[in-house]
């Protein structure tokens, strides 16, 4: 591969389709990968395409085209400026601004596609193919450019040692000027003028001459600035790069000389971990730490005018960077002894934390490589073993080559998490839960002895990443969500929850220090995450392991957050609104740790105050019958003199007119039936006969909510399935019986919509709008599967009055009329009956 192409795919795609490159590629020479120069100066891969040169009507010339190869869509269509600046760098990269903050490169596949490309450049231009840039007249003034353009060159003063100072006015001279920063560059080429530079160094070093060093160190500045590859070629090349980091030690502004070569050539050590065969990717992983470190600790912080006249550099390095990963990827036999001795017993821990690092830093690298080959990269690491490697690793003593394989785990956890949830999987069929690696994450998160825990922090965020079904394979039967979650559930959340059972055994936390309050927070944190994207995995295991009963012992922890964040958890759970916890919540008495804290509390206006008050606010807001209910009769003598806000008063009245309307149902008919409902939707799977029951109506019915009135008679469940299966095989019914009554009113100084209701002739019938059977725990007909609206069965046999069926959006539900004070802000929905004979026919028995 050419010094800077990043590694590429296969090639054979479509080309650009006019001038030179016109039909099927039949080569690579065309090929190049797009960068563009981001706002931090670092180039960012636009994608790889073919690139080629024609006439452009709408832009009036000639210009260069880069087509997708894997779309054919446009990724650059750019004019051929006669005045632009283009560099050819490292013979395979054109480089040149399109607007003043705008750079673009073309890093071609091979050398003769970019010296193709050049000489369509230069020929526009009018210049000359041999030159490795092409003039830029940009900022010249008229007399200025008439005065330089006289001259066909610029002459260089002979290099001596009596003249460095001249030579240090002529560069400092040029740099304002781009055409004489052209001109100089070139001098400096062709004379071979850096190395009789770096020979008069030798002397002034051995004469002590402390001025010439002062002058070579701005010679040698200002040579950087030129921004040119072709003199960085010379400069960085293994026989010149250490003078000329000497040259830079000698900085005028300082009273010492720095000591950069004494560093590099003593300090900083090459390790070769595994032995590299190849002398030229040697070379290059030295030139590249050695111009990486005159970046960043040798030359001096550019100013505002210098920053782009280094933008080069930026670049050498970049491209080294990928060139390097490139070289080592491909061999083979490299990675095979880094991955047998990283997971061989006999390896020492030196030379294995050694191996660790190498493979960090590896990884690292890899970041500066555009998408596709990132791809190529993980999966050569994946076939070559890299999670069973792991896997070891993270199971030794050795706590820092444990935490550099965390920093490897999280590249690839980041980079593609199906990859690691595939392999773990695969692995818990062969070893016990103990050794997973997803475990063994889980115990060094556990155990980590950082007092502010940094490590567990990081750890958690990758078993988010994990956990996250968002980022799971949308296949068409979400395989990878319901396998993982399985065995997640199965064999690694009974890992995770073992601090928190162990610590809340007792009333109170047996453990109550800072560090076990922070690792039970973070543990609390996953736990809530997983309630708001598991539901039926966290549910059953929250249920059968009583857990949110342990996790409200930590309410009587002496750390507030700690506190907050086990009230947090009850708090997503309430939201759910869901019956099957509604139910564990009030046979385990669960309010009791919630009110308990909020009395210990006292009348302090604090977050735990607010947070335990809105809790309750959700409920009377939401009107969740059930808790209303349990709290009121369980917990109001302690709550009722709470009058700061109207929160328990107002939940004690929802309790009063809940039991009002159980006693005297008939009062409150007409309410029913003139008060605005809010259906709210559920996402979660409908019952198999809910769904057959909607999907039978729609078409008798318009987009909206049907209300079907109670028969006069109390049925059983067997009375009410058998017409309903009888109804589902039916057909659309004529609508010619139904009668329509339009009501509208007034509740509450409020206009409620106007919907529809239908009655059968001679039926006088009562709506209600008092709790669904599905709404009490322990009631005949509930919900089969968890938070699914009742199904048109789930009726009481004590109770009179069949309860309201609604439709609505493609749902089935239970009517549960909202009171009055929620906000009417769906008026968009209207209600329609199902038709008089369908009522019938439901009435039948």
């Amino acid at each position: 591969a050419p010094d800077q192409a990043p590694a590429s795919p296969a090639t054979g795609s479509q080309s650009g389709g006019c001038g030179v490159a016109g039909g099927r590629m039949t080569d690579t020479r065309r090929r190049v990968k797009v960068y563009t120069l981001n706002e931090d100066r670092q180039w960012d891969d636009r994608g790889t395409g073919h690139v080629s040169s024609c006439y452009v009507e709408r832009l009036k010339g000639m210009s260069l085209l880069v087509r997708a190869e894997s779309d054919g869509s446009l990724l650059l269509e750019s004019k051929i400026n006669p005045n632009t600046a283009y560099q050819k760098q490292q013979d395979t990269l054109i480089v040149w601004s399109e607007a003043e903050n705008y750079d673009l490169a073309l890093s071609f596949q091979e050398k003769a596609g970019c010296d193709e490309i050049w000489e369509k450049i230069c020929q526009v231009q009018g210049k000359d193919p041999s030159v490795d840039i092409t003039q830029d007249l940009v900022d010249e003034s008229e007399e200025e450019r008439f005065d330089d353009m006289s001259s066909p060159g610029l002459e260089l003063p002979s290099c001596e040692l009596s003249r460095l100072e001249e030579i240090a006015e002529l560069v400092a001279s040029s740099l304002p000027s781009p055409l004489r920063r052209e001109k100089l560059a070139l001098a400096l080429e062709n004379e071979g003028y850096i190395k009789k530079l770096l020979e008069i160094f030798h002397v002034c070093e051995d004469l002590e001459n402390i001025e010439g060093l002062h002058h070579l160190y701005e010679i040698i500045k200002g040579i950087f600035l030129l921004n040119r590859t072709a003199l960085f070629e010379v400069m960085f090349s293994e026989e010149c790069i250490m003078d000329v980091i000497g040259c830079l030690e000698y900085d005028p502004s300082l009273s010492q000389s720095r000591k950069h070569r004494e560093f590099l050539t003593k300090t900083a050590k090459f390790k070769e971990v595994i032995p590299i065969s190849d002398p030229e990717l040697k070379q290059k992983i030295h030139q590249t730490y050695r111009v990486q470190y005159i970046q960043d600790m040798v030359l001096p912080t550019p100013s505002v005018f210098e920053e782009n006249m280094l933008s080069t550099l930026h670049s050498f390095i970049f491209f080294n960077k990928v060139e390097i990963v490139g070289m080592l990827q491909e061999d083979e036999k490299f990675l095979t002894d880094l991955f047998a001795q990283l997971t061989d017993e006999a390896t020492d821990e030196e030379k294995r934390q050694e191996l660790v690092n190498f493979l960090k830093e590896f990884c690292a690298f890899s970041q500066t490589l555009q998408p596709q080959n990132r791809d190529a990269f993980f999966k050569t690491l994946s076939n070559m073993g890299i999670l069973p490697a792991l896997e070891v690793i993270l199971g030794m003593d050795d706590a820092q080559v444990r935490s550099a394989a965390t920093d490897i785990f999280s590249y690839l956890v980041e980079y593609n998490p199906s990859m690691v949830r595939e392999f773990v999987m695969q692995e818990a069929q062969q070893n016990d839960d103990d050794i997973l690696l997803i475990n063994l994450i889980i115990e060094h998160m556990i155990c980590d002895t950082d007092p502010e825990l940094g490590g567990a922090v990081l750890l958690m965020g990758l078993l988010r990443t994990l956990v996250d079904p968002e980022n799971m394979l949308a296949t068409a039967n979400k395989t990878e969500k319901t396998e993982f979650l399985g065995f997640f559930y199965k064999h690694c959340m009974h890992v995770l929850t073992a601090p928190l059972l162990a610590n809340t055994t007792e009333d109170k936390p047996s453990k109550d220090d800072f560090q076990t309050a922070q690792l039970l927070a973070l543990i609390l944190e996953l736990l809530t995450f997983c309630v708001e994207h598991h539901t039926y995995h966290i549910k059953n295991y929250i249920i059968n392991k009583d857990i949110l009963r342990r996790v409200l012992v930590l309410m009587a922890s002496k750390h507030a957050f700690l506190a907050l964040c086990a009230l947090r958890f009850k708090r997503k759970i309430i939201g759910l609104k869901d019956e099957f916890y509604n139910r564990y919540i009030m046979k385990s008495f669960l309010f009791e740790p919630v009110v308990k804290a909020f009395l210990n509390n006292g009348s302090r206006y604090n977050l735990m105050n607010s947070a335990i008050i809105e809790m309750f606010e959700f409920i009377r807001v939401e009107d969740i019958k059930s808790l209303t209910a349990h709290v009121i009769e369980n917990y109001w003598k302690a709550l009722e003199d709470v009058d700061y806000v109207q929160t328990f008063k107002g939940l004690k009245l929802r309790f009063e007119q809940q039991r009002e309307r159980q006693d005297n149902p008939k009062l409150d008919s007409m309410r029913s039936i003139l008060r605005n409902h809010r259906y709210r939707r559920d996402a979660r799977t409908l019952e198999d006969e809910e769904e057959m029951w909607f999907n039978t109506d729609e078409d008798d019915m318009e987009d909206g909510e049907a209300v079907v009135p109670p028969s006069d008679k109390p049925k059983n469940d067997e009375d009410i399935m058998d017409p309903i299966s009888k109804f589902m095989e039916r057909k659309k019914l004529k609508e010619s019986e139904e009668k329509e009554v339009l009501l509208k009113t007034n509740l509450s100084g409020r206009q409620s919509p106007s919907f529809k209701l239908s009655f059968s002739s001679g039926t006088k019938s009562n709506l209600t709008s008092q709790s669904s059977a599905s709404n009490l725990p322990g009631s005949p007909g509930s919900p089969g599967s968890p938070g699914s609206p009742g199904s048109p069965g789930s009726v009481s046999k004590s109770t009179s009055q069949m309860a309201a069926i609604t439709t609505k959006g493609g749902l089935v539900g239970l009517v549960d009329y909202p009171d009055d004070d929620e906000e009417d802000d769906e008026d968009e929905d209207k209600e329609e009956t199902l038709p008089l004979s369908k009522k019938a026919k439901l009435e039948s028995s």
